[in-house]
């Protein structure tokens, strides 16, 4: 089989490329192996090539051989802080106006009756917005990471690995959405003392319908966007996973206030229907676990990939119901909580897909080294000094990363402001905190990033698969943690924008 390797700068390809031809076992004829020289400038290099048991009737080989070109400048080199800021600030935009809607249709579904009525709704808000963290963030570094190494070159490859991994994804929402439902419903019969099955069966079936729809939309969005992204010759770790989550919050929040009201009108007349729907989806998860473990790309992740996923909706649900707190607390807290929350999971998300893709390409899992230096291991825990002001290439990107903060998070929330028609002013006091809070959460998960990655590749654990969730989801309780505090601080010094709900009705 011949192997190359996509590069988009962080590396340049090894001076010699051994290339492995091998006959079908039928066919009779020895293996060999051939050993070339370095690639020289629009050598045409085959990337792929896989036995196949058939053949076309016109003698040719089937769509898994393809022959790539590759151009010198993608291998020689290294991406600037203009390209890289480039390319993640114009996804970092759409998706922060993505969350700037999710915020303004939060803070108006918080007063419809049913999110009134059944306030564990509000606790299920952030364990669903985080599962575009858990699944699609994923899938979006995990097929970044796969197109990068050139194996999605091809039509069969595309295909197969799509299909696999958008199976995966519904097995996984469908588990997660439920658990996320069962420890809502836990959480809100602790506060309150008391549960009732109607409406633990309308958050079931809520979260079921909401991530299934949401998930199959979202994944089919992110892998095209990495198609389109190899095909004009920009490196989709920098665009897909914002991409992924533009959509994300706006999509679940709209299913999930739209299902829950359906369901909510039905109570009393149409008591089946909830109960009908949980089971349809439960009754679902083994055919999506056959199709899942049927496939060579996703069989892994669908054995060992329960645990991240998982703990990243507990976290989230902390968060979830640090947020039903403060809802009820703070009239103005609920608009901004998807914009500070989304803005640090986004840059994270690149960050750690950025990260994950270059280890894979420098050595095998289990194996660290370092950036500059083969012979040298890679250290782990590095100090924040080193993390923002060192010379590496993760340094850099965090830093472009970084000067994105401040920007983009007046953007938005002066978007919100205007989208607001004056139902709240931004007291200079305000933006100070707000922006003071967002830099604390981007600081440190980009920081966290950083070493978490390198110790799960170092335990010989794929950072594709597990680091994102857990990141986003810290993300989500970092984030409304220190919104909370901003606003409890702000109250504390009168400021006028964060007057507590019951003064303000």
């Amino acid at each position: 089989m011949i192997t190359g390797k996509e590069n988009y700068g962080s590396q340049t390809m090894a001076s010699v490329n051994n290339i492995f031809i091998q006959d079908c076992p039928d066919n009779g004829n020895p293996q060999s192996a051939f050993d070339i020289g370095p690639l020289t400038k629009n050598e045409n290099i085959v990337n792929t090539v896989e036995c196949a048991t058939e053949t076309s009737d016109n003698g040719k080989l089937p769509d898994i051989v393809a022959e790539a070109t590759r151009n010198s400048h993608e291998d020689e080199n290294e991406e600037t802080y203009l390209s890289i800021a480039v390319q993640v600030f114009i996804p970092f935009l759409i998706a922060g106006f993505g969350m700037v809607f999710a915020g303004l249709v939060l803070d108006r579904i918080q007063h419809w009756p049913v999110f009134e009525e059944i306030t564990e709704l509000v606790i299920l808000i952030p364990a669903l917005l985080g599962l575009k963290g858990n699944l699609e963030m994923t899938l979006a570094s995990r097929l970044s990471t796969q197109a990068n190494l050139g194996h999605m070159d091809t039509a069969r490859q595309k295909f197969s690995i799509i299909v696999g991994n958008l199976t995966l994804i519904q097995c996984q929402a469908i588990v997660v959405g439920f658990l996320g439902a069962v420890v809502a419903v836990v959480m809100g019969g602790i506060k309150s003392s008391d549960v009732e099955l109607d409406h633990a069966y309308l958050l079931c079936a809520s979260s079921l319908v909401t991530v299934s729809i949401a998930s199959f939309v979202l994944g089919l969005i992110t892998a095209g966007v990495i198609v389109l992204s190899r095909y004009v010759h920009i490196n989709p770790d920098n665009v897909a996973t914002p991409i992924a989550a533009s959509l994300g919050d706006i999509t679940s929040l709209t299913l999930l206030s739209l299902v829950s009201t359906v369901l909510y009108d039905s109570i009393g007349t149409q008591d089946w229907l909830a109960p009908v729907i949980i089971a349809g989806y439960i009754l679902a998860i083994p055919m999506w676990v056959w199709i899942a473990k049927k496939n060579l790309a996703t069989r892994d992740v669908l054995y060992h990939g329960w645990t991240p996923v998982v703990g990243a909706m507990l976290i989230s649900s902390i968060g979830g119901l640090i947020l039903d707190f403060m809802v009820s607390r703070f009239e103005g807290i609920a608009v901004f909580q998807p914009v500070i929350n989304g803005v640090g999971g986004n840059l994270v998300a690149v960050q750690a897909s950025r990260i994950s893709t270059a280890l894979h390409k420098q050595a095998q899992l289990g194996f660290l080294q370092a950036e500059n230096n083969e012979d040298q291991e890679a250290v782990i825990f590095i100090s924040p000094v080193n993390s923002f002001c060192g010379k590496g290439a993760h340094s850099r990107t965090t830093r472009v990363l970084m000067a994105m903060v401040l920007p983009g998070h007046i953007i938005f929330i002066y978007t919100i402001d205007y989208m607001k028609d004056g139902d709240t002013s931004l007291s200079s006091w305000f933006v100070f905190v707000y922006l003071l809070a967002a830099t604390m959460q981007v600081a440190t998960l980009l920081y966290v990033a950083y070493i978490m990655i390198h110790w799960m590749w170092k335990k010989k654990i794929d950072p594709d698969n597990s680091a994102i969730p857990y990141l986003t989801s810290f993300g989500d309780l970092l984030g409304i943690s220190l919104l909370a505090i901003a606003f409890q601080f702000l109250y504390l010094i009168s400021d006028h924008d964060t007057r507590p709900t019951s003064s303000l009705r």
